[in-house]
């Protein structure tokens, strides 16, 4: 986990355009930094999300219930790239075939660490197996299940705290998303939902 913190991040404006990079680490102190991150939904044929709990030892909500898979790319890679070394890291899958469904930006306080991620997110799907193996890091992750994306989405107003506060747009996304023939246009916080001074800790969102 403390080895990622040093990694670099690629620090954006508000419509996604790389303005520099900074390390994991320093993106995550408040007042926090805008950066580019992914968060990957893996469905099943039944439309079902593998939801994460994400470790204890986590730097930014710890033990809170989270899409299948999250990170950061390195300034200049693909986020294919990316998403599937993440998803061998954390999950132990070999690489999917991911499509991006929409960009979710967002900005949110975590209460038990004093980090913070304010992060310009790229929300990217997968379709697998349901019977898809998978073999979870436990630095990683705590727990995980398959789930209605619906019934969370209802979850997330009765229960927000059990969630990471960027699942609800996350889930957004997958649920309602965005229209390709408007993929050549700047995603910037009217396409990507709230901006992000309006995302609360619950935020709908990451």
């Amino acid at each position: 986990m403390t080895a990622r913190e040093d990694h670099l991040v690629e620090l954006v404006d508000d419509g996604g355009r790389a303005i520099g990079e900074t390390t994991v680490a320093t993106a995550h102190q408040p007042p926090g930094r805008l950066h580019r991150a992914f968060s990957v939904l893996l469905v099943d044929p039944a439309g079902r999300v593998l939801l994460q709990r994400r470790a204890a030892v986590k730097t930014r909500f710890p033990l809170r219930w989270a899409n299948s898979c999250c990170g950061h790319p390195l300034p200049g890679q693909s986020l294919t790239e990316a998403a599937n070394r993440r998803l061998a890291e954390e999950l132990g899958l070999g690489p999917v075939d991911l499509t991006e469904v929409g960009v979710y930006l967002y900005y949110a306080e975590d209460p038990a660490t004093g980090r913070v991620e304010f992060e310009y997110d790229h929300v990217l799907r997968a379709g697998v197996p349901a019977d898809v193996a998978v073999r979870p890091d436990p630095d990683e992750v705590a727990e995980l299940r398959w789930v209605d994306p619906g019934a969370v989405s209802a979850d997330l107003d009765i229960d927000p705290r059990a969630y990471a506060p960027w699942l609800g747009g996350v889930l957004n996304r997958l649920l309602h998303p965005a229209d390709p023939s408007r993929s050549n246009e700047p995603a910037g916080p009217s396409r990507s939902g709230a901006p992000a001074t309006e995302a609360p800790e619950r935020s709908g969102g990451r």
